[in-house]
């Protein structure tokens, strides 16, 4: 055993940094998407909102090939697949919220929020006060 720092990505330093940088993440890809977009002005707004549903798409392919629902194919991908679509998905969300508004992370906090006070009401109260 050393004294040495582990390397990024071990259990003792994780490679991704804490969810405040999911936002600057965000950005930073917005931007990179932006840069190269090939149709700007509000078809390119459009195509970046199909984008999701492209994403979306993608889930359902990996939970039939998960399933094995497709018997001329088989199982063709594994539960980690679907996870890592999801992921995918979220973030084209969070991208083309932000190509809708600057102000991504507090309309998605707020919005949050409400979906939360709707949905689980008193009990998101409690569950708050019992922390």
């Amino acid at each position: 055993m050393t004294d040495q720092a582990a390397p990024p990505g071990t259990a003792a330093e994780p490679a991704t940094k804490p969810a405040d940088d999911l936002w600057a993440t965000i950005d930073d890809l917005w931007t990179w998407l932006d840069t190269d977009q090939p149709i700007g002005g509000k078809e390119g707004v459009l195509l970046r909102m199909l984008k999701l549903s492209e994403e979306v798409g993608e889930v359902a392919e990996a939970v039939i090939g998960a399933t094995g629902q497709n018997p001329r194919k088989g199982v063709t991908h594994t539960w980690e697949d679907v996870q890592g679509e999801l992921c995918d998905v979220v973030i084209t969300a969070l991208v083309a919220l932000r190509t809708l508004t600057p102000d991504t992370r507090e309309v998605f906090t707020r919005h949050l929020a409400g979906v939360r006070e709707r949905s689980l009401g008193s009990a998101a109260r409690e569950v708050r006060s019992t922390r």
